[in-house]
């Protein structure tokens, strides 16, 4: 899938960035490079392989160290909503901005 320099500018608008005439070239050469390398991972059957957490887990057994899901902090939730303008019920309340 090569990209033409109309997609470019069109991708170059959508992030909002601002390309010379110069740099677009070279920016059509990079995002087709890059489309290539994601063609060519995406032809690999990847069907049996399990996904790894740290990539020394495909070399050796690494026993995760998890914490105990705690709360450990003070509660400060009236303290921090004490600048709010509108609370109720301990949640920040917001002017409505969609329809």
């Amino acid at each position: 899938m090569a990209l033409t320099p109309q997609d470019t500018s069109r991708i170059a608008h959508l992030a909002r960035l601002e390309l010379s005439a110069a740099e677009a070239p070279e920016m059509l050469k990079q995002l087709n490079e890059f489309f290539r390398i994601v063609e060519q991972m995406s032809a690999v059957d990847t069907g049996g392989v399990e996904p790894l957490y740290t990539p020394l887990s495909a070399i050796q057994q690494v026993q995760l160290r998890l914490r105990d899901d705690a709360v450990t902090e003070p509660d400060n939730r009236s303290a921090n909503q004490r600048s709010a303008p509108a609370v109720e019920d301990g949640l920040f309340l917001v002017p409505k901005v969609i329809e």
